[in-house]
């Protein structure tokens, strides 16, 4: 079945969506599930402190240095660096699967967060060490859950699904796989804790939220793989899911970074099927040498580390100020409302349509635009979707290309 050339499953998802954010709006269920869960998950908080202050009595560098950079290691920048090399190194479906995985839990914690709005340990009097820019970043963020849990549990766990299906398995190499990836979770659990950067209630439910994300990845991930290869309008349902999944998006108690990293990411895995539509035959197919072999010795992936990095942080440059320019005139065309909390100096705090749509006779687009609610929307959020997009797909599209042409 399908509605006007769109596969029936996808109508029926987009529409769904569509009726959870008129629901939602209409019943103000983020205000009321806060209402319920965050005095709970406060006292919980609270009732921990002692618990953080005795675990951080053993407090050395050596420990202070290790949970930080074990933190780093599982961290989202991490990853962001991660997954292109693993593209670049022959390994295109595990490199999918895990940037669609990482955008699907960045959505899930992300919002979990916002809707209870719960805080971090209180500092002081826990001692909270934020040893990098991207910590401190994560300090402004709510709670629960642990996003550095719930990422640990799902990449990790992924990662050692993909190597037990694709490599020798019997008991012993089992038994090994699970041992790391519980010690892995163990570490980057307590040292969250030791770090004062989390309670045992964030950890726990970070835990707990990933393992349930994991067990349901594990059911459709070659439902989705095969979407994205072979799917009927994969890259318009992706842009329409990821225009919906921000009006999805819960407002928090107060503002927080967790929005952007949530735009950032679904841009980036939009940006990154989008190449790999137009370019899965010649570049991400299963078929394609790994990095070790005869066609890609070790000499060659470091020159595809190099011209990649160098491709896609230029394509990132470009998109951005190409997006700076271009949807704020688009806006004013269609008579959008807009602002800029950050990237646009000119549209900070001011409302662009009003000087430029009052008085005017409307053409048809700006009365469909009508329709809508009249509040300013973020441009800001728009350039960054656009920036990481483009981002994505120098990644799957234009860097293959280029290794292509110098024989990479």
């Amino acid at each position: 079945m399908e509605a006007a050339g769109m596969p029936f499953w996808q109508a029926l998802t987009l529409s769904s969506i569509v009726g959870w954010v008129l629901a939602s709006s209409a019943f103000d269920l983020t205000r009321r599930v806060r209402a319920l869960m965050q005095p709970w998950v406060t006292r919980r908080v609270i009732v921990d402190t002692p618990w953080i202050l005795r675990l951080q009595r053993i407090q050395h560098r050596f420990l202070d240095n290790m949970f930080s950079v074990m933190s780093c290691v599982v961290s989202v920048p991490f990853y962001t660096g991660f997954i292109p090399l693993l593209f670049w190194s022959g390994h295109s479906k595990l490199a999918r699967q895990m940037i669609l995985l990482l955008a699907f839990c960045d959505f899930i914690g992300n919002s979990i967060k916002d809707v209870v709005s719960a805080p971090r340990p209180s500092s002081p009097p826990v001692r909270r060490v934020t040893a990098t820019k991207d910590e401190k970043e994560n300090a402004m963020e709510y709670g629960l859950p642990s996003s550095h849990a719930l990422n640990t549990v799902c990449l990790s766990g992924y990662l050692l699904h993909y190597a037990l299906t694709h490599g020798v398995q019997n008991g012993v190499t089992v038994a090994v796989g699970f041992a790391l990836v519980f010690t892995l979770v163990m570490i980057i659990g307590i040292g969250r804790i030791y770090l004062g950067m989390h309670s045992l209630i964030d950890v726990v439910s970070g835990i707990s939220f990933g393992l349930v994300i994991l067990a349901f990845w594990l059911t459709i991930h070659e439902y989705v793989d095969d979407f994205i290869i072979s799917g009927q309008n994969v890259t318009s349902f992706l842009a329409s899911l990821s225009l919906l999944l921000c009006f999805a998006y819960p407002t928090p108690e107060f503002p927080t970074p967790s929005f952007e990293y949530h735009t950032a990411f679904v841009g980036a895995a939009f940006g990154i099927v989008s190449g790999i539509r137009q370019t899965y035959f010649h570049f991400h197919h299963e078929g394609v040498p790994r990095i070790f072999s005869p066609q890609i010795p070790l000499l060659v992936f470091l020159g595809r580390m190099l011209v990649g990095i160098s491709t896609i942080l230029m394509v990132k440059f470009c998109s951005k100020a190409i997006a700076k320019w271009l949807l704020p005139v688009m806006c004013n065309t269609l008579g959008i409302p807009i602002v800029s909390s950050c990237y646009v100096p000119a549209l900070r705090g001011s409302d662009s349509s009003k000087s430029k749509s009052d008085g005017k006779q409307l053409g048809y687009l700006q009365k469909v635009i009508a329709f809508f609610p009249r509040k300013a929307y973020d441009v800001d959020t728009g350039i960054r979707f656009l920036q990481y997009a483009g981002l994505g797909w120098s990644v799957t599209d234009l860097a293959p290309s280029l290794f292509s042409h110098l024989n990479l």
